[in-house]
């Protein structure tokens, strides 16, 4: 099955702005209001079958940007262990070491959760196994609404939205482009960002140019 794939991050959280490791944080008002006002600009395609994350802050995303989207387990956040909840500038005193090798090291993982490395196997096994996700989303799906955006796509191209963490759409890109996972640092993904990427028989392709 081809497939459209739009990674879309969720709107900004209080702990983002207040540069914060997130705890499960929900939108407040500020959040709700930019992912409100996004949703027209994000151009999200009516039969899109759509997931999201479990984590608060994206099931709300979702919410206000008008999807019914499934939560897949496969969409959480990066494990940051003990630094959950923690602020950047708290951990840059405590142990600045441990915070300059997790910024440019994609193996470091001193917060005991997990490294960038590992975060890139993960979503690559959930990107890769999206086709059988589909097709028994297709097959179970009891209301016709999934059934009908599989069949409707243009030239048999099934389109798919995912509200999901910047860290996890980082990590879709290096997958797709087969990259090295230092090149981490390098890629930037701003609050309700949309990034397209395309799978077909030639693999996963990312696609800049989406709207």
């Amino acid at each position: 099955m081809d497939i459209r794939l739009l990674l879309i991050s969720h709107a900004s959280t209080a702990a983002m702005r207040a540069a914060r490791f997130p705890a499960d944080d929900p939108l407040d008002a500020r959040g709700l209001a930019e992912a409100r006002a996004a949703r027209a600009r994000l151009s999200i395609p009516d039969d899109a079958a759509a997931f999201v994350s479990p984590a608060v802050c994206a099931r709300d995303t979702a919410v206000a940007l008008g999807l019914a989207a499934t939560v897949h387990e496969g969409l959480v956040d990066m494990d940051y262990g003990a630094w959950h909840g923690r602020r950047l500038a708290d951990l840059a005193v405590e142990a600045p070491q441990d915070l300059a090798a997790w910024t440019h090291d994609p193996d470091a993982a001193a917060h005991g959760g997990e490294s960038f490395s590992e975060l890139v196997k993960r979503i690559g096994r959930w990107l890769d196994a999206l086709d059988d996700t589909l097709s028994k989303s297709v097959t179970q799906a009891k209301d016709c609404a999934l059934s009908t955006a599989a069949s409707s796509a243009p030239h048999g191209t099934q389109n798919v939205v995912a509200v999901t963490h910047a860290p996890v759409i980082r990590a879709a890109v290096v997958h797709a482009l087969g990259a090295s996972p230092a090149i981490f640092s390098r890629i930037d993904i701003a609050p309700l960002s949309m990034l397209e990427l395309r799978h077909s028989r030639r693999g996963w392709t990312w696609w800049p140019a989406s709207p």
